[in-house]
């Protein structure tokens, strides 16, 4: 009985962790008419990079030498994830933009195998990205500029799996976020002040911009923590290929974003693909955002 209320315990951790983040992602898009993508990535950045090194103290375990060169491409692939989904959430739905960018994590894990019945996933992946991508021939389709800055944030959030692999082996995982995210605010939180200026900074932005940090970044990481100490890794895995769905409810409840039934089951297309991968023996690589 005390098993099953630690899983359940878990499950609801990463349940939490998936609402939080794309709660964070429609508060972030209703922050971009006042201070626009870069100027809230800024914000989201550094609040999360403050909290990150309150959290975990990074300073009393600093890398040394070569470790941080793997920390500063890990946090650069973190600043990119975040400056470019931000960017395409801007010109397409928060559902598609998850769903495009989840090939990221998706190319990773199925990269690591080799095992033939993966094909039949990468070929869910292949036909939920067709069907997601714009018709060129429609002025009213998707657009084109979004879809392709989300799959470049896939691409990025492949980088920050593989480095962030490579530098948890040399630190703390705790302390590898806290130094990424800080690598990342210092890279993109100067393209915020000298795009945005002063609006940055005003009492009507900056408690947003603090919510922003702690439920895309802050918060969701603690709970994920929590549910991989107490679940296994693969059923973790099953249940963060649910975050296409959780980013396209959110944007329908939050941001009134309505899809057609076609790129529903595109999304299902990639969530099927996601599940689908994570059943397969492959090497472990943490797939957490």
């Amino acid at each position: 009985m005390q098993i099953n209320r630690v899983l359940l315990t878990a499950i609801g951790c990463v349940l939490l962790a998936m609402v939080t983040i794309q709660s964070g992602a429609s508060l972030a898009k209703q922050l971009f008419p006042i201070v626009g993508p870069e100027g809230t990535t800024a914000l989201r950045l550094g609040f999360a990079a403050a909290i990150l090194w309150l959290v975990f103290r990074p300073w009393r375990t600093l890398p040394h030498g070569s470790d941080w060169r793997s920390i500063v491409i890990y946090g650069l692939c973190l600043g990119g994830m975040n400056i470019l989904f931000y960017l395409a959430i801007e010109r397409i739905p928060l559902g598609i933009a998850v769903a495009l960018e989840f090939t990221g994590p998706l190319a990773v894990a199925l990269f690591s195998s080799k095992q033939k019945s993966d094909l039949v996933w990468v070929a869910c992946a292949i036909a939920g990205i067709v069907l997601l991508m714009p018709d060129l021939t429609s002025t009213e389709g998707l657009d084109l500029a979004g879809a392709l800055m989300a799959l470049g944030a896939g691409g990025c959030w492949a980088g920050y799996i593989l480095f962030g692999t490579r530098s948890g082996k040399q630190v703390s995982g705790g302390v590898t976020v806290a130094l990424g995210m800080t690598v990342a605010a210092i890279m993109l939180f100067p393209v915020g002040v000298v795009t945005q200026g002063l609006a940055l900074f005003s009492w009507e932005v900056l408690p947003l911009g603090l919510l922003v940090g702690v439920l895309s970044s802050a918060l969701p990481y603690s709970l994920e923590m929590v549910a991989l100490r107490n679940m296994p890794t693969q059923a973790f895995s099953v249940l963060m290929s649910l975050e296409p769905a959780i980013a396209a409810l959110a944007g329908l409840a939050i941001l009134s974003e309505h899809l057609s039934l076609l790129q529903w089951a595109a999304i299902a297309l990639v969530i099927v693909a996601s599940i689908g991968s994570s059943f397969t023996p492959k090497k472990a690589v943490d797939m957490s955002v």
